[in-house]
């Protein structure tokens, strides 16, 4: 069951077209889609995390956040919406959007893939957006998300030493978000606001550090959004619901990291 789902989040291929040696494609999708409802994927996610920071394998010395805009195909178009204050069924999660995290931009429909990685090249934490939202919005939501539960119990670890972004994640109140976790940065200060600081004088604050040594660094996670794209269903979007689609990433991001 598992192999037909990664299987078909590698290659790409419709449901229908799944190989017959993995049984029903009906089967095999309901679970996938029962398993990205319910947080299975998710709980997986974070059980493999665990495992790995146990023996070691996580960076924490530096941590990059970027994202990515994947086009949606014509057939992830079309999911009917349903009011907040319409029961759901009870097979759409409470963390449904109504909004699918579908996006209209000259290309057409499009979403964005919002990523945490490590220095290892391998996600910590991601979220699904619209294609036309921005990224320095989703810096504060992201960060929230990495919950590394601890080998030997007790509060999990939520915060690298260093994190690193580019300028479009500049902005005030990410920065002091970050001051107040005491979490490191490299984020570079965009021409704009650097105007606007000095135009202030003593009343602009100081100016922010930037150290390009490390922010070289970066690259790891535009590298590791390339190898999560590896897996066709993720580089382009197949799925109408939102929630079915971040469950897809998130079994790409597992295999990321059971891969040796």
């Amino acid at each position: 069951m598992v192999n037909g789902i990664l299987f078909r989040i590698r290659t790409g291929i419709p449901w229908r077209d799944l190989p017959e040696r993995f049984g029903s494609w009906k089967t095999v999708y309901e679970r996938h889609r029962r398993w990205s409802a319910d947080g299975t994927w998710d709980r997986i996610l974070q059980d493999v995390l665990a495992d790995a920071d146990g023996e070691g394998r996580i960076d924490w010395s530096m941590a990059s956040v970027d994202s990515t805009s994947c086009r949606a195909h014509q057939h992830a178009a079309g999911a009917p919406r349903r009011s907040p204050r319409v029961p759901k069924r009870r097979s759409i999660p409470r963390q449904h959007r109504p909004d699918e995290g579908l996006g209209r931009s000259r290309g057409g429909l499009t979403c964005k893939i919002h990523l945490v990685g490590e220095g290892g090249l391998r996600p910590l934490a991601l979220l699904i957006t619209p294609g036309q939202w921005g990224d320095s919005p989703q810096l504060i939501p992201l960060l929230e998300r990495i919950r590394v539960k601890r080998p030997d119990g007790g509060r999990p670890r939520t915060r690298p030493d260093h994190l690193s972004g580019d300028k479009a994640y500049s902005s005030r109140q990410n920065r002091r978000h970050l001051r107040r976790r005491q979490i490191k940065h490299t984020i570079p200060e965009p021409r704009d606001q650097r105007a606007n600081r000095q135009r202030r004088g003593s009343n602009g604050g100081r100016p922010v550090g930037f150290d390009k040594e490390k922010y070289r660094r970066r690259n790891e996670v535009e590298r590791t959004i390339n190898r999560l794209k590896h897996s066709r269903a993720v580089a382009t979007r197949y799925d109408k619901r939102a929630f079915v689609y971040t469950g897809t990433v998130t079994a790409s991001s597992i295999r990321l990291w059971l891969r040796p």
